[in-house]
């Protein structure tokens, strides 16, 4: 049988970036193998579970680029893939369970159980309650509520070979008779997802390493069915930086946050798949393979053989380090993309009518330093602005009368030039500097606030050729007319 690997969030809020982190390992396996990447919604959770967290999810993996091959939206042979639809078949199961001996009903009151565990407390306070089979051995059938249970063996173990962690041998005298099914008919955890799995034919179940408690369980699941048991793989947990289990209060586990605060999906990705897997020292990847790049690809370069037991902690810097690294690489994001994904950015802040062509045009200006597409947006911002944004503080010092004379003479200097290009313009700027006797640094800061407002912008040559030459000459005049207004700024003492 061709790999099957899935995907099972919960609809009850964000997608999580660890949840992400499982996703991704599935998707890697099933694209390096050929094989089918399924995403099952498990939406037993009424009380949490939204219809506007279902559509996160969807609109996060989309985001990612992580495509499903069966599931929501998409379809496929095993469905329906939400488990609310699929109570009838739970139901079925479980009953089969129950006709072979290996289920049973349970009566037991919440009240009874409670009392129950409150008189072990009492008598042991250190002691573990367990469901002391109260009805195991139960033949009649009383018209009220009941869960069903599954009737736990107390001999043997169960024995696995996780594909990270290795073997792995539980003894089946710690398990008690665990519920399979509520009193509503809601499967939990455990069950569903063994049915689901089965069912849709899973080979591989790969998930986060706080779920190795539920697989000794789940394998007798499968044994109890007389099923195939699937592969497992259980990674290791991502860690808040002092150790603790990463939660909101540490940063943005929210995926789609890095999305809204400008991030790149690829690198997103790329961060992830260090926790818990590794090849050599390599940290830079791209996500899907890349005709003639240079650094290697995850789906191609994706084994289990590599993956690691170690937890790791969630590092916010080395995390924007590798988003600055996809930022700055045009093999790794080609100037479309950047341009793309910038686009929506500069709306926000109030650009209308751009198009890709015209942002990418100014790509090659802010890559080196750009970290997010926010940030690009903000230092792309004064290229499509009738009027640059003015730094006060840079103006008060560069635009002064000392300056007004240089910036004028640039202005009439540019103004016969038709060949407008980064070569020429910068060929006829140097001569014009040299033949007054000057240096750039002279004229360099205040023709950097005459056209960008800033004190700080990329090459000046870059600066001008993307501005076009109507825009550059009639900033320069415009500051040249301000510089001469100015007051000099006072000498120091």
């Amino acid at each position: 049988m061709s790999t099957r690997v899935r995907f099972a969030p919960s609809p009850t809020g964000y997608l999580h970036i660890g949840g992400v982190r499982t996703a991704l390992f599935n998707w890697l396996w099933a694209r390096k193998t050929g094989g089918t990447f399924v995403l099952r919604i498990e939406d037993t959770d009424q009380e949490r579970s939204t219809p506007e967290s279902k559509q996160v999810i969807f609109d996060a993996l989309k985001w990612l680029g992580i495509d499903w091959d069966e599931g929501p939206e998409v379809g496929g042979h095993f469905g329906p893939y939400e488990q609310m639809a699929r109570l009838a078949v739970y139901k079925d199961h479980a009953e089969a369970l129950i006709k072979s001996g290996k289920a049973f009903r349970c009566y037991c009151t919440k009240e009874e159980l409670d009392a129950a565990r409150a008189a072990l407390k009492a008598k042991d306070p250190k002691a573990q309650f367990r469901y002391p089979g109260t009805c195991r051995t139960r033949t009649d059938e009383p018209d009220k509520p009941f869960v069903i249970r599954f009737k736990a063996p107390t001999e043997g173990s169960i024995t696995y070979v996780d594909k990270v962690f290795g073997e792995v041998t539980t003894p089946n005298h710690t398990h008690q008779d665990f519920v399979l099914v509520r009193s509503d008919g809601v499967p939990l955890y455990n069950f569903g997802a063994v049915v689901d799995d089965m069912l849709m034919q899973m080979t591989l179940v790969a998930r986060g390493r706080d779920h190795m408690i539920n697989t000794p369980p789940q394998i007798l699941l499968y044994q109890a069915f007389e099923a195939k048991v699937p592969d497992f793989a259980h990674l290791p947990m991502m860690l808040a930086p002092n150790g603790e289990k990463l939660s909101k209060r540490h940063g943005a586990v929210n995926v789609l946050q890095y999305r809204d605060d400008g991030y790149s999906p690829q690198a997103v990705l790329n961060y992830l798949v260090r926790f818990g897997w590794s090849m050599g020292d390599q940290e830079i990847f791209s996500v899907r393979p890349v005709a003639g790049a240079s650094v290697p690809s995850l789906v191609e370069s994706f084994a289990w053989e590599s993956a690691g037991r170690a937890d790791g902690k969630f590092d916010p810097k080395k995390f924007l380090a590798v988003q600055f690294e996809h930022m700055k690489s045009p093999e790794l994001m080609p100037d479309d993309e950047y341009a793309a994904r910038t686009l929506p950015f500069l709306e926000k802040r109030g650009f209308t009518g751009l198009d890709v062509e015209r942002v990418k045009r100014a790509v090659f200006t802010v890559r080196p330093r750009a970290t997010t597409f926010a940030d690009a947006a903000d230092r792309l911002d004064y290229f499509f602005r009738d009027e640059p944004v003015m730094d006060e503080k840079a103006t008060r010092k560069f635009l002064v009368p000392a300056h007004a004379a240089n910036l004028r003479g640039l202005a009439d200097l540019l103004a016969p030039v038709d060949d407008w290009t980064e070569q020429n313009i910068g060929q006829t700027i140097v001569r014009w500097v040299e033949g007054r006797g000057l240096a750039m640094k002279d004229i360099g800061q205040p023709v950097r606030v005459a056209l960008s407002g800033r004190g700080e912008s990329p090459d000046l040559f870059q600066v001008l050729s993307v501005l076009g030459k109507d825009v550059s000459i009639a900033r320069l005049r415009r500051a040249s007319e301000r510089a001469e207004r100015a007051e000099a700024p006072a000498p120091k003492a």
